[in-house]
């Protein structure tokens, strides 16, 4: 089949959405379809334009998209209603990972994925139109599917949760005499919707230091991710006074393996102090990056909000927190405690192998079929 993915977040951002459509376009194109990523552009894309996106996503991703197409395509655009609309109809399948918004589409089968639990307005008679469009509906999470049905006003088909790579962290063997002192969190620096809170890691290992000095006086806080916003990430670089905090912008995908392998202890703060049933969408909606801590064994003590409870499962509840206490006294307990610390992250682990390349691969086949 001929298949066309498209974001209007690309070619600009490297984010765990980005990761998860391309991951899509991997699965389709090793099963034998013809994949397109498409790119808003009213021009055809130039070849030094292609290579230098293509370039971009496989130094993020760590793999070779050689076998990927990658097209300009009229949506997002000025161009005119009817010129978005047959260029749609020379697909066989869609597969539109949506900022909120939709459009109609001629292609065989439209699926619809979407990312972020947003409070929009459906209910007129052309949203529910072009909602019809779509034969398949899809949430990244079960957190984002609730509140896409409860605010949209229409069925989700499918859950379909992005997927860690176990393999990627290839050497379990004494996997221990890696880790070092080091508490990270990775995300992008950004300040609007579901910001990965880098100000309050801030604050909170600010905090754990004076809990107990002398225990705490060897460990690191990393944060790492690229920078989105530049006022924002500049306010908190200038948080870090004379902490024992590293900040990392420009790491590429083997970089980013390597501090997870070395990481004793995840943070993940998205939608602290936000009520998630009032702004579920400042909340995180699922949280690939701390499935990938787990994978590697950096034991997750993150937000008990959004899709971070469906990540750990009941196996990891104990990881979960609810206030700066909270994070603080569970933190400090298992930096003291390195028995139980990696007993955890053993479970850990094992609750990451849940979230497959297979079952990943069997649900997106479903959706196209």
């Amino acid at each position: 089949m001929k298949i066309a993915l498209y974001s209007p977040y690309l070619p600009k951002h490297t984010g765990g959405g980005e990761k998860y459509l391309f991951d899509c376009a991997k699965i389709l194109e090793e099963e034998g379809h013809e994949v397109y990523i498409a790119i808003s552009s009213e021009k055809e894309l130039e070849i030094n334009a292609i290579e230098e996106i293509r370039k971009k996503y496989e130094n993020f991703l760590n793999c070779s998209l050689a076998k990927i197409n990658f097209i300009a395509s009229p949506l997002y655009t000025k161009a005119n209603f009817l010129k978005k609309l047959l260029w749609t109809a020379k697909f066989d399948v869609l597969y539109y990972q949506t900022d909120g918004s939709l459009f109609f589409s001629l292609a065989k089968k439209n699926v619809l994925h979407i990312q972020v639990p947003l409070k929009l307005d459906k209910s007129s008679f052309l949203e529910k139109l072009k909602l019809a469009n779509w034969q398949v509906k899809n949430t990244n999470s079960e957190f984002t599917k609730k509140y896409i049905e409860k605010f949209w006003g229409t069925k989700i088909n499918f859950v379909h949760q992005p997927y860690v790579n176990a393999q990627e962290f290839t050497n379990q063997n004494n996997w221990q005499e890696r880790k070092e002192n080091i508490i990270l969190s990775v995300g992008r620096f950004f300040c609007q919707l579901h910001s990965k809170r880098q100000d309050i890691l801030i604050n909170f290992f600010r905090d754990l230091l004076k809990l107990d000095p002398n225990t705490l006086s060897t460990w690191k806080l990393v944060l790492l991710g690229k920078k989105e916003d530049e006022e924002y990430a500049s306010r908190i670089a200038s948080l870090i006074k004379d902490l024992n905090v590293e900040i990392i912008h420009d790491a590429n995908r083997l970089d980013l393996l390597k501090i997870y392998e070395k990481a004793s202890i995840y943070w993940h703060a998205s939608g602290f102090e936000i009520d998630e049933d009032m702004e579920p969408e400042k909340v995180e909606h699922f949280g690939i990056s701390t499935l990938e801590a787990m994978a590697a064994k950096a034991l997750p003590i993150v937000i008990n909000k959004g899709g971070q409870k469906e990540i750990l499962g009941e196996s990891l509840n104990v990881c979960l927190w609810n206030d700066e206490n909270d994070c603080l006294a569970k933190t400090l307990k298992l930096i003291k405690n390195k028995v139980e610390r990696e007993k955890l992250a053993d479970l850990a682990y094992e609750r990451s192998l849940f979230f497959s390349k297979e079952r990943f691969k069997t649900i997106l086949l479903e959706m196209i079929r």
